[in-house]
This record gives structure tokens, sequence and C-alpha cells, in this order.
């Protein structure tokens, strides 16, 4: 049950990926329909009848339109913004008011660069910090905000990534690198339950001086699972077990929960590592 939930989480992950394509595609549609509204106005103005289309013509969104990549997966998952028309409006009003936008628009600039870099804008600046968007998000699924930043990071890098070379069949980036990668969240989820009473005991032994029941129950699990990882991969060094699960911390708990984690882990380490129960061997695993 709880690895099918694991399976669950990381599909609305990955939906949440190609769902924000799909939100810079459609704000550019948006925009195309403005136009074409103006111009079939009754007595429509010089500048409706001949409007500047840098935007609506934009080589990147142009190249996202047409991928057959997010075609497909949209047509799979049956993902649309088609019930939030203002969310897409507002961020379409947001990005035309700001001054980044009007200068690429007067600007003579017609690279893919310039392009790219108004997408990018529309993205990490417009997007993530409109308010409605995480809204939207919540409503729809409970598990997108806790993600929304990683998947921006994502989209972020791969447009970054893109070329004026790109194609219709340009891949976009896998749920997980490799089958090791798939296997690491499986294998990490199945032993901390196998081991969590085991695991919880070490906790309990190693916070005597703090009341146990009233500690953070998030920061108690992600010691308990930090433990799981430094006892089942001795492939990963420590240190970089115990910065991946204080920032983790910084994230999920509270702000001294960092330091709380840090120590108790400290502590725990030294007695697994003295009974042979943690064996990092190797240049830098240590």
């Amino acid at each position: 049950m709880a690895e099918k939930e694991l399976a669950f989480n990381y599909k609305r992950f990955y939906d949440l990926y190609f769902y924000i394509f799909l939100l810079l595609i459609d704000v550019n549609d948006y925009a195309r329909r403005r136009q074409e509204k103006g111009k079939k106005k009754y007595m429509p103005s010089d500048e409706e009848l001949n409007p500047n289309s840098k935007f609506v013509n934009n080589k990147l969104i142009t190249q996202l339109r047409e991928n057959l990549n997010i075609k497909n997966y949209l047509h799979e998952t049956k993902l649309s913004w088609v019930n939030n028309p203002e969310l897409i409006k507002k961020i379409y009003d947001t990005l035309v008011d700001t001054e980044r936008f009007q200068e690429y628009m007067k600007n003579e600039d017609n690279s893919y660069l310039a392009d790219k870099q108004i997408v990018l804008y529309c993205l990490n600046t417009i997007i993530y910090n409109n308010e409605d968007f995480f809204t939207v998000l919540e409503e729809q699924s409970m598990f997108w905000n806790d993600n929304v930043e990683y998947v921006i990071d994502m989209v972020s890098k791969s447009l970054k990534n893109f070329t004026i070379g790109n194609d219709s069949t340009t891949k976009f980036m896998s749920k997980f690198k490799n089958d090791i990668d798939a296997d690491f969240s499986k294998q990490l989820l199945r032993m901390s339950i196998l081991n969590k009473e085991k695991y919880k005991k070490l906790v309990e032994e190693n916070t005597l001086n703090w009341d146990y029941d009233r500690l953070a129950f998030i920061d108690l699990l992600t010691i308990q699972i930090a433990i799981t990882e430094l006892i089942t991969f001795p492939e990963i060094p420590k240190r970089v077990t115990f910065n991946e699960y204080i920032e983790l911390s910084k994230i999920f708990s509270t702000p001294k929960s960092g330091n709380f984690i840090n120590g108790v882990l400290d502590k725990i380490v030294q007695q697994l590592e003295e009974s042979g129960e943690i064996k990092k061997e190797g240049r830098g695993l240590k």
C-alpha cells in the first residue's frame, strides 16, 4: 500500500512538470486570441489591426506547442487549464504590465535567446509569484504545492536546454534517471518501514535530554529515514545524507530542526559505526 502511494506521488509530481509547460502554452494562446479578437472589432485601431506579435510568435513556446512528447502526455493524462481561464488571464495581464515584457516587445532583437529569456521570466517570476496559481494547484492535488518549487526548477532547466534546433520529437526529463534511481526510493521506503521500531528506539535513546513526546513528529521521522539511508546504502557518503535531510527539515519542519537533526544523527552514527552497522569505506564516503 505504501509503495503504491509512493508511485502515485511520483506520477503526480511528473504530471505537474508537464502541466506547467501547458500553462506557458496557454498563456501564449490567450495572447493570440486577444490579438485575433482585436482585429475583428467593428472599428479596430491601427494597433489592433497591426499588433506586435513578437510574444505570440515566441519561438520557444512554438516548439513546446508542437512537441509530440508534450502532446502525447497531455492526451494520456487529460491535464488541462480549461477550468481556470481567470488564472491564465491574470498571469498574462501581470506579465504584459512589467517593464521587462515591454522592453522585450519594443526591442528589435528577435533572437531565439530573447524569446527564451522572456519565457523563463514568465515562469520564474510571474507564475512562481502568482498566489492564484498556488491556490489552483492546492485545489487540484494535495501533492502539488509541496513539490511546485522543485518542478518549476525542473521546467526551467528543461527550457534552458532547448535550442533553436530542437524539433517536435525532443524529449524531456525522465521521471527517474535510471532503474537504480527508481529502485532507490522503493528500497528506502521498504527498509524504513521494516526497521521502524528499531530506528525509533535508537532515536529515543539519543534524545534522553529532550521530552520525546513533545518533539516534532516530522523531525523524528526525518531522522529515522536518514538512519535507513545511512545503513542501507553504504555507497552514499555520510555528509551527503546529513546535508540532504537537514535541507528537507528546513522545508518541512522548523528553523531549529536542522541543528537538532544534525546533533542527534551525529550521535547515532557514532554508535552505529562502533557496532559495525554503518560501514562507509572508500574515498569521500566517510
